[in-house]
């Protein structure tokens, strides 16, 4: 699956901390996203309500102990997202959770630099 993985504007990975979630992007937005450390590991993948979640995640501390933390996000359409987010926990191995959909993986494209796993 084609996913149109986004970045904040002037086309930078956003960092989990900063990215304005209040900006009009984010209203009705739903799908799945990636928050990472910066020449590191994947931290935590997940789907949903993405204003939401990112906004839970800058509060939980399991996430924010990690440094240099950045994020995308990808619109997906709720009949695929648990399968996505699957696939991603499947690849990425992210350090925080564990909870993700017991489903088939949906294969999807990651962005850069895990293109090339």
């Amino acid at each position: 699956m084609q996913l149109a993985w986004q970045k904040c504007l002037g086309d930078v990975w956003g960092p989990l901390l900063t990215v304005d979630l209040s900006h009009s992007h984010f209203n009705g937005m739903e799908g799945v996203y990636i928050i990472w450390q910066g020449n590191g590991p994947v931290i935590r993948v997940g789907q949903g309500i993405i204003r939401d979640r990112l906004s839970a995640h800058r509060r939980d501390t399991d996430i924010t102990a990690y440094q240099n933390l950045y994020v995308t996000w990808a619109p997906v359409s709720a009949a695929c997202r648990n399968g996505v987010e699957r696939y991603l926990a499947n690849i990425l191995k992210p350090r925080v959770g564990d909870a993700f959909p017991n489903v088939n993986p949906i294969q999807a494209f990651l962005p850069w630099p895990w293109q090339m796993i």
